[in-house]
């Protein structure tokens, strides 16, 4: 857990992040995990996941907004993209996911700010014939988030939200939504959080994804199961059997980089598989957190940060 808060630190370092960018080789290592840094980039990882039966969700990296100036420019990033999509006919095999704070969430009357954005962004995707997932981000603006959550889904029903097991009030999130046929995307998080509102090893947070799982299963919505663990997609896959879902009714998602070829095997087997695909300027923090997920995939950053 050490390591774990250490990298989660060092994703909010400016200077770090500086230092990361000028580096090629962390640059290198950032395109495993991350598609490139411009909608051209994102556009052929979804041209590329598609070809292989995969479908995926794309996620501009941005920065936190400071400034109305920045919410708009992220709002107009996302829907460049839908553009782009349309324009190469992915729209069929790809869907957004967004973050308040790169919509303004963190500016005065944020609420307001980021609703009207996403909404904005929802209502074009919804026009395409695609959908909006709204991410989470840290303890605090979880709340918010599903307060905006609830008010967006009023105007466009079909958009989804993320929750993460890691939370102690997350069981309880997914009861709230499980029967209201809300598209869920269930992770383990990847936030700093104190033991009074998170669980901190990581067998309580296998656990808690569990129980969760077997929630939004029981309920009419949409799970999607976003993690990489073999053991937690075999218990999903179990419990889809119990439970009688149509496949139409759950989807295994997978990050950008990581176990590429079990993507493949588990949409080969009929399951609907989608891959999480961010791509951005803004990578750094990102890339960060995702070491801090999997320490074990440290090596790869600190061999690229000492050019080794």
């Amino acid at each position: 857990m050490v390591v774990r808060a250490a990298l989660v630190a060092a994703s909010q370092s400016d200077a770090l992040a500086t230092a990361a960018g000028a580096t090629p080789m962390t640059k290198s290592v950032a395109r495993r995990f991350v598609a490139g840094e411009g909608i051209a980039d994102a556009v052929a990882a979804a041209a590329s996941l598609a070809s292989s039966g995969l479908h995926c969700t794309i996620e501009h990296l941005g920065a936190a907004a400071t400034d109305a100036a920045t919410a708009q420019r992220s709002a107009t990033a996302n829907l460049r993209l839908l553009e782009a999509l349309d324009a190469a006919d992915l729209i069929d095999r790809s869907e957004l996911s967004i973050k308040l704070t790169d919509l303004g969430l963190a500016l005065p009357d944020g609420e307001e700010v980021a609703l009207a954005h996403a909404t904005k962004v929802a209502l074009a995707a919804d026009s395409l014939g695609t959908l909006v997932t709204l991410d989470m981000e840290d303890y605090e603006s979880v709340e918010p988030t599903l307060r905006i959550f609830r008010r967006l889904r009023e105007v466009v029903p079909n958009t989804g939200i993320v929750l993460q097991s890691y939370l102690k009030r997350t069981e309880e999130d997914c009861r709230e939504f499980a029967d209201l046929g809300v598209r869920v995307r269930l992770v383990k998080g990847a936030y700093n959080e104190s033991d009074d509102v998170a669980f901190q090893h990581p067998s309580e947070i296998d656990l808690s994804y569990v129980r969760c799982l077997k929630v939004l299963m029981a309920g009419s919505g949409i799970a999607l199961i976003a993690t990489h663990d073999p053991r937690l997609i075999e218990i999903a896959s179990a419990l889809a059997v119990k439970e009688s879902k149509p496949r139409s009714s759950y989807e295994f998602q997978l990050l950008y980089g990581v176990r590429t070829q079990e993507a493949k095997r588990l949409a080969t087997t009929g399951d609907k598989v989608r891959v999480y695909v961010p791509f951005g300027e803004d990578w750094y923090p990102y890339l960060v957190r995702r070491m801090a997920e999997k320490p074990a995939n440290l090596a790869l950053l600190l061999r690229a940060l000492t050019g080794r």
